[in-house]
C-alpha cells in the first residue's frame, strides 16, 4: 500500500477540464469560504477592540482570497477543452491503428 502511495505523483494544476464531481466539490468548498468570509466580516463590524477588528478582518479576507481561488479554477471553457481532449484521443487511436 505505501509503495502505491509513493508511486502517485502530487498534481501539480488543475486538470484542463472539470468532472461533474470536481464541480460539485468545488460549489461545496465555495460555499464554505464564502459563508466564513461573511461570518468574520460581520464579527468584526461588531467588534469594538481595534486588535480582534484587526485579526477578524485579517481572517476574512483569507476566506475571500481562497474564494476567489476556488472561482478562478472554474473559469475554463470545459466544452472546448473536453472537445480538443476527444480529438486528441481519436488521433492517438487511428496512429495506433
Amino acid at each position: 500500500m505505501q509503495n502505491q502511495q509513493m508511486n502517485q505523483s502530487m498534481m501539480q494544476s488543475p486538470p484542463p477540464a472539470i468532472t461533474s464531481k470536481d464541480l460539485q466539490y468545488l460549489k461545496d468548498a465555495l460555499s464554505w469560504e464564502l459563508l466564513a468570509f461573511k461570518k468574520f466580516h460581520f464579527l468584526a463590524q461588531q467588534s469594538t477592540n481595534p486588535n480582534i477588528k484587526q485579526a477578524l478582518e485579517k481572517a476574512g479576507q483569507m476566506h475571500q482570497n481562497h474564494y476567489q481561488k476556488l472561482l478562478s479554477h472554474l473559469q475554463v471553457n470545459n466544452n472546448t477543452v473536453l472537445a480538443s481532449m476527444q480529438t486528441m484521443q481519436q488521433n492517438q487511436q487511428q496512429n495506433l491503428q
